[in-house]
């Protein structure tokens, strides 16, 4: 499939209240991803993804990524459908790199460029 879903980020004033909740409810593993970031590992058939200690004046959020060959060409893309981006590409390792932008109806959504594909 072209440009899957490859990763879900929550993301919340206390991380470590975050980290509590969800491994209670639903039995996740988590574990450390770097200051600010906890990484939730997979489980069965279900993709990984992370929690996140937001800005102090950021709201809580929810945001899906989908992974793209090339992030300025996606997002001219999506200016031209009608989406707003908000975040131009950004390293987030070597290998790595991440955009986000808003959808026509105000979601915000995110996409990871990596060089190889992306699994968990």
């Amino acid at each position: 499939m072209p440009n899957p879903v490859v990763h879900w980020e929550i993301g919340g004033r206390d991380l470590e209240t975050l980290q509590d909740f969800y491994a209670k409810a639903f039995g996740w593993t988590i574990r450390d991803g770097g200051p600010g970031y906890r990484m939730v590992d997979r489980v069965g058939g279900g993709l990984g993804g992370g929690l996140m200690q937001a800005r102090e004046q950021a709201p809580p959020y929810v945001t899906i990524y989908v992974q793209v060959e090339d992030l300025e060409t996606a997002l001219k893309l999506i200016g031209d459908l009608g989406g707003t981006p908000l975040v131009p590409p950004t390293p987030i390792d070597d290998s790595m790199s991440f955009a986000l932008f808003r959808d026509p109806e105000g979601n915000v959504v995110g996409l990871l460029r990596a060089a190889t594909p992306i699994t968990d």
